[in-house]
């Protein structure tokens, strides 16, 4: 609308003007030549009308200038590596894929950003900066395919991964497969070492998660984690090679479908030799050092902990060798849950809390916590995986001390299922 208006304003306005500045006939075609560009110029439109022509270059030479002028100053690459900024760093709707639901958002944007540090993106959800479907999201929401996913602009100076190199690549790989448990096209189970970090955070550079990266397949896609353990724990850790694997198994610990059983050393022996841990657990203290405590329901961050436990053997009553089958996957939930019955693991730094307790004789000061089994539906076939891990050497050389014998029966596997 506004080009058609400007033109025909134009048109009358140069009537208007021929009538109030000329004032004979002959002069009204002088006017009327300039208004016709393409066609060809009449004498009086030369004689009449030069100031005409002079004007125009005249008032667009002042606009013309300073584009020439600046053009050197930026080069094509410039151009195009700003062009590439604003777009990494405005803000940007995601659609999730199929083969993305059911990830959690910050594993969501981890494969979606690479080049971004995860602890910036954990404060990205964390301080509520991202949009599902325009709510508010939460840290371990899960996704659902066609969402919209709203990603505030993302600070590109953020810490980002060092490049590999085919050497660091290779090592990784030989690792992985030194501690490999299971593993077929879809599924990958290992045996975390202890003091191995399963995730990357403040100061940890070395962990599962940036091994993982010495894996990725031809078609781009990196093996994901499944399920997490403590630094400090050892055995079974369940990651997915595939997208469709991560989702499926992702499922199966939700659903609480997925058996797990976990062996560790504790101090002193539980007059109940058979029983039922149920409390609340919220998290209090900073990042870096936070632990559990017990908590109320209702109570901020307050979430339900469910654990059944069994004597296996006992060393002189001053230890007991506990097998541990948690319902629920809270974070230090067993940990947690042993040092609220009174007999906290054996190593842990965070909740062993017994005054004037002396390890005994050759047993070292590590964390004695083994996630020892974990029986699993395979995400194709449904067909169960059953996997266990072996003592770590520090666990090992405690149970040679004490005489503990692996062999014996399990009897937490007939637990209840709730």
């Amino acid at each position: 609308m506004r080009k058609s208006g400007s033109g025909q304003n134009g048109a009358r306005g140069g009537r208007k003007e021929s009538r109030q500045g000329f004032r004979s006939r002959e002069d009204k075609p002088a006017r009327k030549a300039p208004a016709k560009p393409r066609g060809m110029k009449s004498a009086a439109a030369k004689t009449r009308a030069p100031s005409v022509v002079r004007e125009k270059p005249a008032a667009a030479r002042p606009q013309a200038k300073p584009a020439i002028a600046e053009a050197p100053r930026q080069t094509r690459a410039q151009a195009r590596a700003e062009a590439q900024e604003v777009l990494a760093t405005g803000v940007q709707t995601l659609v999730v894929e199929p083969d993305e639901a059911d990830m959690r958002v910050d594993r969501f944007l981890v494969a979606r950003f690479p080049q971004l540090a995860f602890t910036h993106i954990q404060r990205i959800v964390r301080k509520g900066e991202l949009r599902i479907d325009g709510k508010r999201a939460q840290p371990s929401e899960r996704l659902v395919a066609g969402q919209k996913v709203r990603v505030p602009p993302l600070k590109l100076d953020q810490p980002r991964p060092v490049s590999r190199s085919p050497a660091k690549d290779q090592g990784d790989s030989d690792f992985l497969k030194s501690i490999t448990l299971y593993e077929d096209k879809d599924v990958l189970i290992i045996n975390k070492p202890m003091g191995l970090a399963v995730q990357g955070g403040s100061g940890t550079k070395r962990h599962v998660d940036g091994m993982l990266d010495s894996l990725t397949g031809e078609d781009g896609q990196k093996p994901r984690l499944v399920h997490r353990l403590d630094k400090d724990t050892a055995g079974c850790l369940v990651i997915a090679k595939t997208r469709f694997a991560a989702s499926t198994m992702a499922k199966s610990f939700r659903a609480r479908t997925t058996r797990k059983i976990y062996w560790a050393l504790v101090a002193g022996v539980p007059r109940v030799r058979q029983g039922r841990v149920s409390t609340y657990l919220a998290k209090e203290g900073e990042e870096g050092d936070a632990r559990m405590k017990v908590a109320q329901h209702g109570d901020e961050g307050a979430s339900h902990a469910l654990t059944y436990y069994a004597v296996i053997d006992t060393a002189a009553q001053k230890l007991a060798w506990l097998s541990l089958k948690p319902v629920t996957g809270r974070t230090h939930q067993l940990r947690a849950h042993a040092a609220h019955i009174g007999h906290p693991i054996v190593g842990d730094p965070k909740y062993f809390d017994i005054e004037n307790w002396e390890l005994p004789g050759g047993i070292q000061n590590k964390l004695h916590l083994l996630a020892r089994r974990i029986v699993i539906a395979h995400p194709r076939t449904g067909k169960p995986i059953d996997v266990t891990a072996p003592l770590p050497p520090h666990m090992q050389q405690s149970f040679n001390l004490l005489g503990l014998d692996t062999s014996q029966y399990d009897p937490i596997v007939e637990a209840p299922e709730d």
